[in-house]
C-alpha cells in the first residue's frame, strides 16, 4: 500500500482497515485527507483479495469532527466547485461493501463520511450531527439527501436547521446507525460484521450492494429491474455454482470471487 500523511492502512485478513489519523484535530477533513481516503478506497477497492473494508478515526474523541474549518473559511465558491467534491463522489463509486465503525464525533462531513459507507457500528459515546447552519452553510456531501432519505423529512429537517446532535442510540432508533457497542468496542464489532460479510461470496455481495443501493436512487420498476439483472448475471459465476454445490453437500462454501 502507499505511504500517507493523514490516514493509515492495513489488512486484517480479507478485511481492509482505513483510519483516520488527525487526532488532535479531530480527524477534520482536508481536502488531502479525503483525497488519500478516496486513494486508499479504490486501492482496496481494485484488489481481489478484501472482500469488505472498514473505515474508522483515529484516537477516542472523533470518527471525524467535520470538514477543516480553517481551510475552507479562504475559499471561494470556484476554489469548492473545481477542488471540493470529485473525491467524494470517488468514495460513493467504491463497490466492495463499506463499514464505518465510529467512536465520538460524527459531524458534518464527518457523518456524511459515515453515511457514505454501507453499514455503521457506533460507539455508545458517538454524537452524529450537520452543524454547518451554525457556520452560515449547509451539508454539502450528501447530509441532506442521505438523512431524509434514511430519516425522513421531518427528522432531517430538525437536524439540519437546528446544528443539534443526536447520539449513537438515536440514531439507531431511526434506522441510521445497525448496531450501538459499549464504548471504544466499535472497531471490533466493526471487524466482526466485516468478517461475516467478508466470509460471502464476493461477486454476490458487491451485486447485492448495489441493488440495495439503487433503491435509493430508481423507481421501484427500475429497482427490481437492476436487482433483476444482477440475479441472473450471478448465474454465470463460479462462486454460484460452488455455493449451490456445498449446501446440497452439506459442507462450507469456498467462494473464489469468480
Amino acid at each position: 500500500m502507499s505511504n500517507y500523511q493523514y490516514i493509515l492502512v492495513e489488512r486484517d485478513e480479507r478485511v481492509g482497515i482505513v483510519t483516520l489519523n488527525r487526532p488532535k484535530e479531530l480527524n477534520a477533513l482536508n481536502t488531502d485527507l479525503v483525497g488519500e481516503l478516496a486513494d486508499a478506497l479504490e486501492e482496496f477497492d481494485r484488489d481481489d483479495e478484501i472482500r469488505c473494508i472498514v473505515l474508522t478515526g483515529a484516537g477516542e474523541r472523533a470518527f471525524a469532527a467535520g470538514a477543516d474549518i480553517k481551510e475552507m473559511s479562504n475559499k471561494s465558491p470556484i476554489d469548492m466547485l473545481l477542488g471540493g467534491f470529485e473525491n467524494w463522489n470517488r468514495i460513493r463509486r467504491i463497490k466492495t461493501p463499506l463499514i464505518a465503525a465510529v467512536g465520538g464525533y460524527a459531524l458534518g462531513g464527518g457523518c456524511e463520511l459515515a453515511m457514505h459507507c454501507d453499514m455503521i457500528v457506533a460507539s455508545e459515546n458517538a454524537q452524529f450531527g450537520q452543524p454547518e447552519i451554525k457556520l452560515g452553510i449547509i451539508p454539502g456531501a450528501g447530509g441532506t439527501q442521505r438523512l431524509a432519505r434514511t430519516f425522513g423529512k421531518y427528522r432531517a429537517m430538525e437536524m439540519v436547521l437546528t446544528g443539534a446532535n443526536f447520539t449513537a442510540q438515536e440514531m439507531a432508533d431511526h434506522g441510521l446507525v445497525n448496531r450501538v457497542v459499549p464504548k471504544g468496542e466499535h472497531l471490533n464489532e466493526a471487524l466482526k460484521l466485516a468478517k461475516t460479510v467478508a466470509a460471502q461470496a464476493p461477486l454476490a455481495a458487491r451485486l447485492a450492494k448495489d441493488a440495495v443501493l439503487a433503491a435509493f436512487e430508481t423507481t421501484l420498476e427500475q429497482g427490481l429491474a437492476n436487482e433483476r439483472k444482477n440475479f441472473f448475471l450471478l448465474f454465470a459465476s463460479e462462486d454460484m455454482r460452488e455455493g449451490t454445490r456445498a449446501f446440497v453437500e452439506k459442507r462450507k462454501a469456498d467462494f473464489q470471487g469468480k
